[in-house]
């Protein structure tokens, strides 16, 4: 006869195994190695916390500090490999195979242990796509997460960081997994209840708070003019022609220059109140000049971001809160608002393909790609109309029937033809694409399909492919933007001028820009010491980012 409680039955073993390292739900810091070898069996599938910023740190380094004879082969399932110790248990041969989404500073020994074959990888997932399979066919047999604070029941308060918990938490726990929570302390009365106790099931008190990366700060005194410039032309031949409200930036430098332009540049087109008004957006500094200025209405966010706890809880019409005047980020809920609820993504990337293909992967570096295919990509299940997105699906098929007619998302890719080290941002094949030949891959890590981009912006101008009708156009429209790059000097010179008659290629002064005007003295804040000023002194930036 089938047992049909064998998952529970494992879990009150690895619970009585795990109980004589723990005082009720509490384990010390100093045994929760030998804790950890107790309650993880060879094999299993564990979920240690990486998100995007949020580490659970101390469950990490204990992990990797455990006898590979007894604990072995594990599979390791999150979102982002970015501590050292992410990858050490690999290293000692703690676990084997690996998925995930983001890998940013671990991106070059990341690449080199694959090449080695020190790690078995399964596939670098969209954030969304990984949380889907963690209730499908990768659910955590142990979860190892990260709170800020813990009460005697094991009730969480995960604070502004809550990101990946909830769905790590709901996959593992419903499914007879563990869940063993770091904290940095535990209390008597928590703030909020974030995750109920009955849902965790060991606690460590770390006594320090756990990492958090200030990945989403740019600061203005590196903008560029040649990020200004594109910004420029995104503003106004974008945002302003498409009245973009609700919309994703991405991390660079580039949209950091869009967000500091909205109030001088933007403010003088006359565009306040019609473009950029809603985001699906970590908390980015840049962003306190449009929101001081009244351009921002409404902010969900992934995560938070490092120092901008007082200005968040002093800004609740603009953000989501909780009673304690905390942010309550929830990276699952705001994938799939960027997914369906936004208009338009505008990001950049490393490479772009010569049919808009583009990608973060290079063959010495694998960075993964994070969320930005679920924000960067057409939602075939969208369902309710907006003007952007009606707007786009009418240039791509003006032919169509109205009623019947898809939309598009605005995806939009932008960046300078060189970039970093003058490495060209077109190339005619994606590293990405030697990487999976080179690791017998079935699947290219593209970031961003090319037939899901509608626009790329460089410092040469706009391409729209939205008004290409084939596969030369759309060639010529990429080349017609590549600049001096090799792909972009070998264009169709008379192929390009008749794309830019037709509109699909708009340079600078088509759209009336003058790339002299596109000078540091355009940006609402040109400094971090200025974002600071901007917030009235609420923003409180870490010290590396201080030069006062």
């Amino acid at each position: 006869m089938k047992n049909w409680n064998a998952q529970r039955t494992s879990l009150t073993e690895r619970l009585a195994d795990g109980s004589q390292y723990a005082s009720g739900k509490t384990v010390e810091a100093a045994d929760l190695s030998n804790f950890l070898q107790a309650v993880i069996r060879p094999g299993d599938r564990v979920c240690l916390e990486g998100d995007n910023q949020k580490q659970a740190d101390v469950l990490a380094a204990a992990l990797a500090d455990i006898d590979p004879a007894k604990v072995h082969d594990l599979h390791m399932i999150q979102s982002g490999v970015v501590l050292p110790e992410h990858l050490d248990v690999f290293d000692k041969g703690v676990a084997r195979r690996l998925d995930y989404s983001y890998s940013g500073p671990q991106a070059a020994r990341i690449a080199r242990m694959l090449f080695g074959g020190k790690i078995e990888l399964g596939a670098v997932h969209t954030y969304l796509e990984l949380f889907a399979r963690y209730f499908i066919d990768l659910t955590p047999n142990v979860a190892l997460i990260a709170a800020v604070s813990a009460d005697k029941d094991g009730n969480l308060y995960t604070g502004p960081n809550t990101e990946d918990t909830p769905t790590v938490v709901e996959a593992t726990t419903f499914k007879s997994g563990l869940v063993v929570a770091q904290v940095a302390e535990i209390v008597d009365r928590l703030p909020r209840v974030d995750i109920p106790g009955d849902q965790v099931h060991f606690v460590v008190e770390a006594k320090k708070p756990f990492f958090v990366e200030p990945l989403f700060t740019r600061d203005p005194a590196a903008i560029t003019e040649g990020q200004i410039l594109t910004a420029m032309l995104a503003i106004k031949g974008i945002y302003a022609p498409y009245d973009v409200k609700r919309l994703n930036h991405g991390i660079g430098f580039n949209t950091a220059a869009i967000e500091l332009l909205l109030p001088t540049y933007g403010e003088r087109l006359g565009l306040k109140g019609k473009v950029a008004t809603r985001f699906a957006l970590n908390p980015h500094p840049a962003l306190i000049p449009a929101i001081e200025s009244g351009w921002v209405e409404q902010i969900h966010s992934f995560g938070s971001e490092v120092g901008m706890e007082d200005y968040i809880r002093a800004r609740p019409d603009i953000y989501f809160t909780g009673p304690d005047g905390s942010l309550r980020s929830n990276r699952a809920f705001c994938q799939v608002a960027g997914l369906y609820a936004c208009d338009m993504f505008i990001g950049s990337t490393l490479q772009i393909d010569l049919q808009g293909n583009s990608s973060t992967v290079t063959t010495s570096r694998i960075a993964g790609f994070g969320g930005a295919p679920n924000m960067g990509s057409d939602a075939r299940g969208r369902r309710h109309p907006s003007e952007p997105w009606l707007q786009s699906g009418k240039e791509a098929d003006p032919d169509g029937q109205a009623p019947l007619r898809r939309g598009r998302k605005l995806v939009v890719q932008i960046g300078e033809t060189f970039g970093d080290k003058n490495v060209p941002l077109f190339v005619e094949k994606l590293d990405a694409l030697a990487l999976a030949e080179k690791l017998n891959l079935e699947l290219a890590p593209v970031m961003i399909y090319g037939d899901d981009v509608t626009h790329i912006v460089t410092e040469e101008g706009i391409a729209n492919l939205l008004l290409c009708r084939d596969k030369d156009e759309r060639e010529q429209a990429i080349r017609g933007v590549a600049g001096y790059t090799d792909v972009g000097r070998r264009r169709d010179a008379k192929m390009v001028q008749r794309l830019r008659e037709r509109g699909v290629i708009r340079r600078p002064e088509d759209l009336k820009i003058d790339p002299l005007d596109a000078d540091r003295s355009l940006l609402a804040a040109r400094s971090i010491k200025d974002l600071v000023q901007w917030s009235g002194g609420l923003y409180a930036p870490p010290s590396k980012f201080r030069n006062w």
